[in-house]
């Protein structure tokens, strides 16, 4: 699924490029910082980027996910921090979606936090 998710967003980022004057850096995208004092976006940006894929997300796995919920920002390592982090977070978020929790990190303490 990585790759599928990392294919994805180098589609958004390209299609981004053909806008930009100030082109985002693709040959190590995984390694590209998104968000923050080193990253390509500014926060509004930031949220027009992750819109775009959100948009992508759905189109290709049918699934209707938040990347700016309070899950991700609340996080104490940032998801936007890098696209690496990105596709782990999307990864995760698109198998509780798709009920797959057997692989999604700390997914198992869900039903202790409802009370299940």
């Amino acid at each position: 699924m990585q790759d599928r998710l990392l294919a994805l967003i180098t589609g958004v980022v390209e299609e981004l490029n053909e806008r930009r004057t100030e082109k985002i850096p693709t040959d190590d995208l995984p390694g590209v910082v998104l968000y923050g004092d080193e990253g390509v976006f500014t926060s509004m940006h930031l949220v027009n980027f992750l819109v775009r894929v959100e948009e992508v997300l759905e189109d290709e796995f049918d699934v209707e996910i938040s990347l700016t919920s309070e899950k991700a920002v609340s996080r104490r390592v940032s998801p936007f921090s890098s696209v690496k982090r990105l596709i782990g977070f999307i990864e995760e978020e698109v198998r509780l979606a798709e009920g797959d929790v057997d692989d999604v990190p700390g997914a198992d303490a869900v039903p202790a936090l409802l009370g299940g």
